[in-house]
């Protein structure tokens, strides 16, 4: 696994290799590698067509544009010699290091906005943050420039926001979702699970379990997105460290709520174990 840190050096490697007939696939992380994130690895491998090489870039940028005045970017697990050994491990062929002011000089000012769909779920708790998310996946594409984009359904919303900005931006990268990774438990991975004390932890299962009763109701039949919500709520009651952000069922591209499920929809969740705020979802499709 080469690393490098300047845009340059990474638009140098990936212009050579497309020169040769590679395919690039790019799955950016903040770091603190896990599972999940390596899941998006190997699914970026195996994206090549036949005859062509895949090659896998990744990146690793606590980016401080997405977190709020009182979240935690200093706080922020970072391991860089643990990172680096896991995704050469899992196949990385170049991970890109930017620093802060690489990509954020001092005069930089242009912020990207995905309008109707960064204010909802997400963005309500978090203003701005996708704002955030936005101007930096734009600018890593930029340097990058892969074939494909690699995200996971955990971050629901940022995927379905950067699809919108790729499209409308006309940023000709192909944007794909890895599933959800989730512990033995059903807890979903997330570098923040790393906050949890030991009963936290086990607290944390609500959110997976709520979820989980949601798409039994679904299955057998139940559309009304009231009584899904309620579903997920009772659940909860039995985890009374589970803080309440949000239970949300929404259009699964318009990120609009619902009365009652059609099509395919967005069934999200949010909530604070201590302080730590954890998300979970799932897409539902009804035929």
């Amino acid at each position: 696994m080469r690393r490098v840190r300047s845009i340059a050096a990474v638009r140098r490697v990936v212009e050579e290799w497309k020169r040769r007939g590679d395919h690039v696939g790019f799955v950016p992380t903040m770091g603190a590698i896990h599972a999940g994130h390596l899941s998006l690895v190997r699914r970026a491998r195996a994206g090549a067509l036949r005859r062509q090489r895949a090659r896998v870039v990744a990146s690793i940028f606590v980016n401080p544009l997405q977190f709020g005045p009182t979240e935690d970017y200093r706080r922020y697990p970072r391991r860089p010699a643990r990172d680096r050994a896991l995704l050469r491990t899992a196949g990385v062929d170049l991970l890109w290091e930017p620093t802060v002011a690489m990509l954020y000089p001092p005069d930089h000012r242009t912020r990207v906005r995905v309008t109707g769909l960064e204010d909802a779920l997400e963005g309500r708790s978090r203003p701005g943050h996708f704002a955030g998310v936005a101007t930096v996946v734009l600018k890593l594409l930029e340097a990058v420039a892969p074939h494909t984009l690699w995200l996971g359904q955990k971050d629901a919303q940022q995927a379905v926001i950067v699809t919108r900005m790729v499209l409308d931006l006309d940023v000709p990268v192909r944007v794909r979702r890895g599933a959800t990774v989730r512990e033995p438990d059903g807890l979903a991975l997330s570098s923040r699970n790393a906050y949890l004390d030991p009963e936290q932890r086990r607290q944390a299962v609500a959110l997976s379990k709520g979820l989980a009763a949601a798409r039994t109701r679904l299955r057998a039949g139940e559309r009304s997105a009231a009584r899904l919500r309620t579903v997920i709520r009772r659940v909860w009651r039995d985890y009374p460290a589970v803080r309440e952000d949000y239970v949300a069922i929404v259009d699964a591209t318009r990120l609009e709520p619902v009365a009652r499920v059609r099509g395919r929809v967005l069934v999200a969740v949010a909530a604070r174990v201590g302080r730590t705020r954890l998300i979970d979802n799932f897409e539902w499709e009804s035929r």
